[in-house]
């Protein structure tokens, strides 16, 4: 072919070229190794049992104790679900220093525990609240002097039962909402895996406050990198193996109105 009859390919119909970061990364991207590492520990510290058994499987690793994580699933199902006393009787059973040591984490579910009452005590015009109004004298009263904010988050708790549903101001309203129930999960989880010894928090967690860190440094200080960049931690990995194969017992999150990114 002359080169009077070669035309060189427009902007519109070459092929991109490929950003001088982007190339630098995949000269360093992680081991499959480390890859499954990541998405097992990220599974077994958010509570995914069958998945994390299915990746295993899968990915052709050493299995993990599924048992203990089932545990913790338990205690996110009875949370969820509102049956607070079952799930601080399964903490207990599982270590009973986990809220003997952490006044804080207990007062928080016995607190959750009255919200919950106080949601049946009120389900009706004619519901009787004294369950509630006991139960909170019994349980939540003689801690409350114990820390301002116990007696302060006690009040307010309380002031569900004056005022109508429909007319609460933001912060009263939040204690009815879903997010509470995750909320105080979260903490519960991470004071169990911390109790058991292990970390409180996924390592894939560490890694993407890490990568946000990183980036917004290389933005701020002008460097040279795309203007849309990609974690390229395998997403297929976690959603395959959570989001598809373990989904018999690891739906309690997504069923309740929690649908976690990573397995979404």
């Amino acid at each position: 072919m002359s080169s009077a009859n070669y035309v060189s390919p427009t902007a519109s119909t070459s092929t991109p070229t490929w950003h001088n970061f982007e190339r630098k990364v995949d000269n360093v991207k992680p081991s499959k190794t480390d890859m499954n590492r990541l998405v097992m520990n990220y599974l077994v510290t958010n509570g995914y049992p069958d998945a994390a058994e299915n990746f295993a499987r899968e990915a052709n690793i050493p299995t993990v104790d599924t048992k203990a994580i089932q545990e913790r699933v338990d205690i996110r199902t009875a949370i969820y679900s509102g049956d607070i006393q079952s799930a601080i009787e399964k903490i207990n059973e599982l270590n009973p220093q986990i809220l003997d040591e952490n006044p804080s984490l207990h007062f928080a579910l016995l607190r959750l525990q009255l919200v919950e009452l106080i949601r049946s005590c009120t389900s009706n015009p004619d519901g009787d609240i004294t369950p509630a109004l006991e139960f909170a004298t019994s349980q939540l009263s003689p801690r409350a002097p114990t820390n301002p904010q116990f007696l302060e988050d006690l009040e307010k708790t309380l002031a569900l039962l004056i005022f109508p549903k429909e007319n609460l101001t933001p912060s009263l309203a939040a204690l009815l909402h879903p997010d509470l129930h995750r909320d105080i999960y979260a903490k519960v989880n991470a004071a169990i895996l911390q109790n058991q010894g292990a970390r409180t928090e996924a390592l894939l967690c560490d890694l993407a406050r890490l990568y946000s860190w990183a980036e917004k440094e290389a933005r701020e200080a002008k460097k040279d990198i795309p203007d849309k960049l990609d974690l390229g931690l395998g997403e297929s990995h976690i959603s395959n193996s959570a989001g598809q194969n373990g989904a018999s017992k690891d739906t309690v999150m997504t069923n309740n109105g929690d649908i976690d990114p990573m397995i979404s």
